[in-house]
């Protein structure tokens, strides 16, 4: 049992397990707190997003964990095993905080994922399923990714998801001021494509959403006009583009709908990117003359091209999360210690009250004082000594050395 990381990411898993594994928003409150109850210490946290999904339990066995990953999403163990990664103790917190750090991230540095990690912590602890530990760890990761932020240029270059998909666009269409775009969804993602989109002078912007007041309050600061999502059909055939990032778990366009509207373009050229796990758009309709669809996979050249500034940046980032991690080993062991000093005095004390309450019962029936005191010293002597010597004897019998200079310290007899 031990603090545990499991997962699949970008680079391990194609976008057909991802969004297979990955935890709707309505699915992850009731999903926490059954991963919460394989655990001893009722601690566990769900990251979900497009590029990942991630576990991270405390005092969980990995091979359970994976096993629960499975059952629930009524996946083949042995395909799920082909792409996932494991990290215990050290390892599970250094992997925690490159990730809200950006380093782990499809995009080097990008920032959306901090906030993606303190969502999934909040829903934690609405779900009752965070204590100390996992607390403190992830209050840790906080602190080391916002160190990142301040202490490195790893967040100067303009790259993300959403930066990826404009240039995408601007590779296709050469220039953006004539074209038309629809969004679909209304999240953090979304905003930033449409603050890019603006910022690449696009003439016209719709974004559409399951809820309009959401798509209203967005529209405001990029002068877009907000619609539902029942009436994407009626804005499809004016979209030269379309990029949609939703939480959907059912695609939201499908080839049906796109054909029609191809045909009211008059087969004018229409390009779709989809960065939304589950997709948000069948894979059919990149069958489609005219359409061009592209998904979160599909930018990952893109995505290299701007790596290069931050690769220095990111060394540095390393060395931060590296020292950070084993600053919370250190605690986590502080801990560790203390419960383990107060279980050994528990134990004890409960020796001596089992062994004193005996001596006055027979002192009570009128037994031998000095007999009962020597009775009550030798039978606490032999209680206490006994697993000790029982130690030294295994160690001695073995010849580990090691541990019978560690126990003959513990015990006194070897003092410096």
């Amino acid at each position: 049992m031990s603090l545990v990381a499991i997962g699949i990411n970008h680079k391990t898993a194609t976008v057909d397990l991802r969004e297979k594994v990955a935890f709707s928003p309505d699915s992850i409150h009731d999903a926490m707190k059954s991963l919460a109850s394989r655990t001893r210490s009722g601690e566990a946290v769900i990251l979900s997003t497009c590029n990942r999904t991630e576990l991270y339990c405390n005092d969980a066995a990995a091979a359970e964990v994976i096993e629960w990953l499975a059952d629930y999403h009524n996946l083949d163990l042995q395909e799920l095993l082909g792409c996932i990664y494991q990290h215990e103790d050290l390892a599970a917190v250094k992997h925690l905080m490159r990730v809200a750090a950006g380093l782990d991230s499809l995009v080097l540095g990008e920032p959306q994922i901090l906030g993606q990690v303190k969502q999934a912590f909040v829903k934690a602890k609405e779900a009752g399923t965070t204590a100390l530990t996992i607390d403190r760890l992830f209050q840790n990761t906080f602190s080391v990714a916002k160190k990142v932020r301040t202490e490195t240029e790893i967040g100067a270059a303009a790259v993300s998801v959403a930066f990826a998909a404009v240039s995408m666009a601007k590779h296709i269409f050469s220039s953006l001021k004539a074209t038309k775009v629809l969004l679909i969804g209304a999240g953090e993602t979304i905003e930033l494509v449409a603050k890019h989109l603006k910022d690449n002078g696009v003439a016209s912007i719709v974004v559409a959403n399951r809820t309009l007041e959401r798509a209203q309050a967005m529209c405001e600061a990029f002068d877009a006009t907000a619609i539902t999502l029942q009436q994407i059909p009626d804005f499809l055939p004016k979209a030269d583009i379309v990029i949609s990032s939703t939480a959907s778990p059912l695609p939201i366009l499908g080839k049906g709908m796109v054909e029609k509207a191809l045909k009211t373009r008059r087969h004018q050229p229409m390009l779709l990117v989809d960065i939304a796990v589950p997709r948000d758009i069948e894979a059919q309709v990149g069958e489609l003359d005219d359409a061009f669809l592209y998904t979160v996979d599909d930018l990952h050249s893109i995505i290299e091209q701007n790596m290069a500034s931050r690769k220095e940046a990111a060394e540095q980032a390393e060395l931060i999360t590296e020292d950070q991690s084993l600053l919370f080993m250190e605690w986590l062991k502080s801990l560790e210690s203390v419960d383990s000093i107060r279980e050994y005095r528990s134990q004890s004390l409960a020796i001596k009250d089992e062994l004193v309450e005996r001596a006055l019962n027979k002192l009570a029936q009128g037994g031998d004082n000095e007999q009962v005191i020597l009775e009550l010293a030798n039978r606490l002597t032999n209680r206490l000594i006994h697993s000790p010597t029982q130690a030294l004897t295994v160690a001695s019998r073995q010849g580990d050395l090691n541990t019978l200079g560690q126990l003959r310290t513990a015990l006194g007899l070897d003092k410096h």
